[in-house]
C-alpha cells in the first residue's frame, strides 16, 4: 500500500505586497539554468506590448553553481534582458529572502511561473508554496507541474518555448475571472498541504502502518463526557433524523421509528444513570415517544417505520426488526422515563405491541423484543405483559441455537451479520429473569464465541463487517465496521458482566469501546469530539463521513453502559441549551 503525503507548505502571513507598482509575475528560488528564467524572459516583449508587468526572480544563485561557475549565469540573464530591450521589466532580489519577505512578493504576484527545463523533475517547493498560497501558475509540464497542476489548477504550456510562455500570460493577464477561477482551485486544493494537515496525513499512516506494535491504550483514562450537541442537531420538532450529511442533518432520507425508538432509549438510559441535565431529558423523551406513539397503526397493530420529510408515513408495517427495537426501547421507556405520565403512556402502547411480536420470526427482532419485555416487567406496573410473553420468545431463541449450533459454531443461524450480540444477549437476559441455567449457559457460550470471532491477535474489537459478513464454513468480512456492531457487544458485554460477576466481560467492554475512541485498525477515532456525533462507520482506508441518527445514538449508549457499568464520575459536561 502507498498512502500519498503533499508536499508541506508553511501558511505565508497575511502582508502588504512588496510590487513597484505594476503587475507582478513571480519566480522564486535558487538559480541555476535548469530554472528555464531565460524562456520568460525571452516571452517578455511580446507581453509588455499588451500589459504593464515586471518580472520578479527573488533568490540567490545555488551556492555549489557559484563555487564552479561564479554569477555567470545570473549575468546571462541580465544580458538577455538588456538586448531584448526588457531590462526595465525585469527585477533580480538577488538574496536568500526571509518568510516574512516571501510572503511579501507571493502578495504581489498576479502570475506565478516555473518555466522549468527538465521534464523529469518530481518535486518543486517552489511550487508548492505557490499553489498552496493560492496563486494562479503557468509552468512548464515536468512532472511534478503535471500532477500537481491538473483539472484546472494552473496553466501548462510546452517547454523551452517563449511563445507559449507568452501566450499563457496574455491570456492570463486579460482575462481576471478565469486566473481567479484558477487561484481559487489552487488555494482550495493548497488546503491539505499546509503543514498542519501534512502533520496529520504522517500521523494517520503511521498509525495505520503500526497496527501491531502499537501499546494499547487504557481506555478508562480516555472516555470523553457524554455529549448530546449532535442528538439535538439531528432533532427537530417531529423526532430524529435518519441520516446526515458529514455532521448536517439530511432532511430528503427523513424520519424513522428505529432511531426515534433508539433515541427514546438513550434518552432514558442517560437519565436514568444521571447523564443527562432532567430538563433536557424530558424535552427530548416527549419528541421522541410522540413520534413512536404516532407510528402505532392500529389497523395492524404494528408501528410504521419510514416517514417522509413531509410527514407521510411510507408503509403501513414497518419491518419486523423495527417492531423489535420499539418494544425494547418501550419497555425501557415504561421502566426509567424521566415522568410518570410517560412510563404509562409508554406501557400502554407496549401492551398493545407485544402480541403482534410473538409472531415475529427475525431472531433478532424476536431478541429486542424479549429485551423489552424484561425490562416492562421489571417496571412499576407488567400490565398485560406476562412472564408467558418472555417464555415464548426466549424459547423461540433457545431453539434457534439448539437447531444450528454444534461444537465449531455455537451460534443461532448459519451466518452471523448484524447486531450479532443481541442474541445471547436477550437469551442471557432472559434466562437469569427465569431462573433458566440451561438458557443462561448457552447464551454464554454463545457470547464468548463471538467475543473471540470479534477480537484481532491485538485485544482489540474487531466487529464482523457489512460487506459480506460471516458465513457458516467460510471468511468472514472485516469492512464495513459498523458502530451499531460495538453498542450491542458493549450492551451483551454489560449485561453479561452484572450476571456473572466475570472480569472478562469488563475487559471486553473496555476494548469495543476502545474502538469507538481509537484502538481499532485505522487508529483514528470513530466518534468527533467537535460534533459530539459518531461516523457512520469504518472503511478499509478512511472513515465514513456522515454522522446519521444509528451511528450517534450508538455511540452514547455505549458510553451510558460505560458509565452505568462502572460507576465512573461522569466528567464535568459543558452547559446545556435547553431551546430547540
Amino acid at each position: 500500500r502507498i498512502d500519498v503525503i503533499h508536499h508541506g507548505v508553511l501558511p505565508l502571513p497575511d502582508t502588504q505586497p512588496r510590487s513597484s507598482g505594476r503587475r507582478t509575475i513571480l519566480t522564486f528560488g535558487l538559480l541555476g539554468p535548469d530554472k528555464g528564467i531565460e524562456i520568460v524572459i525571452s516571452a517578455l516583449p511580446d507581453v509588455v506590448d499588451k500589459h504593464d508587468v515586471e518580472y520578479v526572480v527573488v533568490g540567490a544563485t545555488h551556492p555549489n553553481l557559484v563555487a564552479q561557475h561564479g554569477e555567470s549565469y545570473r549575468e546571462s540573464l541580465v544580458e538577455l534582458a538588456e538586448s531584448i530591450g526588457v531590462s526595465d521589466r525585469v527585477r533580480f532580489v538577488d538574496k536568500f529572502v526571509t518568510r516574512d519577505e516571501l510572503a511579501e512578493y507571493m502578495a504581489a504576484a498576479t502570475i506565478y511561473v516555473t518555466p522549468y527545463n527538465k521534464l523529469q523533475q518530481i518535486t518543486s517547493g517552489t511550487l508548492a508554496y505557490a499553489v498552496g498560497n493560492g496563486r494562479a501558475v503557468i509552468s512548464s509540464p515536468y512532472w511534478y507541474a503535471e500532477e500537481l497542476l491538473a483539472d484546472g489548477r494552473g496553466v501548462l504550456v510546452p517547454p523551452k518555448s517563449p511563445q507559449a510562455i507568452a501566450a499563457a500570460l496574455d491570456r492570463l493577464l486579460s482575462d481576471e475571472a478565469e486566473r481567479k477561477a484558477i487561484a481559487s482551485r489552487a488555494l482550495d486544493f493548497g488546503k491539505q498541504m499546509l503543514w498542519a494537515n501534512v502533520a496529520s496525513a504522517y500521523q494517520a499512516s503511521f498509525s495505520a502502518a503500526r497496527p501491531a506494535t502499537r501499546t494499547a491504550t487504557t481506555v478508562a483514562q480516555t472516555i470523553p463526557t457524554p455529549d448530546f450537541r449532535h442528538l439535538r442537531a439531528m432533532t427537530d420538532d417531529t423526532g430524529m433524523f435518519q441520516h446526515a450529511n458529514y455532521a448536517v442533518p439530511n432532511r430528503n432520507e427523513g424520519y424513522c421509528v428505529d432511531d426515534n425508538a433508539r433515541a427514546l432509549q438513550l434518552v432514558c438510559m442517560a437519565h436514568a444513570f444521571g447523564l443527562m441535565d432532567a430538563n433536557l431529558a424530558l424535552d427530548l423523551t416527549d419528541r421522541y415517544l410522540a413520534f413512536v406513539v404516532h407510528a402505532f397503526n392500529p389497523e395492524v397493530q404494528a408501528f410504521r417505520n419510514f416517514m417522509a420529510y413531509d410527514r407521510r408515513w411510507l408503509e403501513d408495517r414497518g419491518s419486523d426488526d423495527s417492531q423489535g427495537r420499539t418494544l425494547r426501547a418501550l419497555g425501557i421507556t415504561s421502566r426509567s422515563a424521566p415522568d410518570r405520565s410517560s412510563r404509562e403512556l409508554a406501557a400502554e402502547l407496549f401492551d398493545r405491541g407485544i402480541n403482534n411480536a410473538l409472531d415475529i420470526r427475525s431472531p433478532r427482532a424476536v431478541a429486542f423484543a424479549t429485551l423489552g419485555v424484561i425490562e416492562r416487567l421489571s417496571a412499576e406496573s407488567s400490565g398485560k405483559t406476562s412472564v408467558r410473553h418472555l417464555r415464548e420468545l426466549s424459547e423461540t431463541l433457545a431453539a434457534w441455537y439448539r437447531e444450528h449450533a454444534d461444537s465449531d459454531w455455537p451460534w443461532f443461524e448459519n451466518s452471523v451479520t448484524y447486531c450479532n450480540a443481541v442474541l445471547p444477549h436477550a437469551l442471557l437476559a432472559a434466562g437469569d429473569y427465569l431462573g433458566e441455567k440451561s438458557m443462561k449457559r448457552i447464551a454464554v457460550d454463545a457470547l464468548h464465541w463471538l467475543a473471540k470471532v470479534q477480537t484481532d491477535d491485538d485485544g482489540r474489537f474487531l466487529p464482523i463487517g457489512s460487506n459480506g459478513f460471516k458465513v457458516r464454513g467460510g471468511g468472514r468480512a472485516h469492512f464495513d465496521q459498523q458502530p451499531v456492531e460495538a453498542w450491542t457487544s458493549i450492551s451483551a458485554y454489560s449485561t453479561a458482566y452484572r450476571i456473572t460477576g466475570d472480569s472478562q466481560w469488563l475487559t471486553l467492554i473496555r476494548s469495543a469501546l476502545g474502538w469507538f475512541l481509537g484502538d481499532n485498525f485505522l487508529g483514528v477515532p470513530i466518534f468527533d469530539s467537535q460534533t459530539g456525533g459518531c461516523r457512520d462507520g469504518l472503511h478499509r482506508d478512511r472513515l465514513n463521513e456522515n454522522q446519521g441518527a444509528e451511528s450517534t445514538l450508538s455511540y452514547l449508549m455505549s458510553l451510558c453502559e460505560w458509565y452505568q457499568i462502572t460507576k465512573s464520575e461522569v466528567p464535568q459536561a459543558r452547559p446545556t441549551v435547553h431551546s430547540m
